[in-house]
């Protein structure tokens, strides 16, 4: 299976002001109605990804992430720690079945391993 990449996740120290930012200036679609209260984005093209806001962590600065698509989330995340990735927040089960992997690369870039829901 190919592996796209299948969202963007902007990390913002103040995610309500950044949620309006986006929405107004390119007048993007954003809602809190899920179980996490994620901000996500709907762009409103078929074209690109979409994508969302998250709070920051503390004392980390503002930072974009991109969310790839994998089959088996549990190897391919041992496997980026293989080549020297760090695993920031393990598999996890998301509530709509899928899971996530927060990965920080060798060279210091956040990214994320996502599978998606069956």
């Amino acid at each position: 299976m190919p592996n796209p990449v299948m969202q963007f996740q902007i990390l913002s120290s103040q995610p309500d002001a950044a949620a309006t930012f986006y929405r107004d200036l390119f007048d993007w679609q954003v809602s809190q109605d899920n179980a996490l209260g994620y901000r996500e984005i709907k762009t409103g093209s078929d074209e690109g990804i979409q994508g969302g806001i998250w709070p920051s962590p503390p004392n980390v600065p503002n930072f974009t992430q991109l969310f790839i698509a994998i089959d088996d989330i549990d190897a391919k995340a041992a496997a980026a720690q293989a080549k020297g990735a760090k695993i920031l927040i393990p598999p996890t089960t998301l509530p709509d079945g899928g899971a996530v992997a927060i990965l920080l690369d060798p060279f210091g870039m956040s990214f994320a391993l996502l599978r998606r829901p069956a």
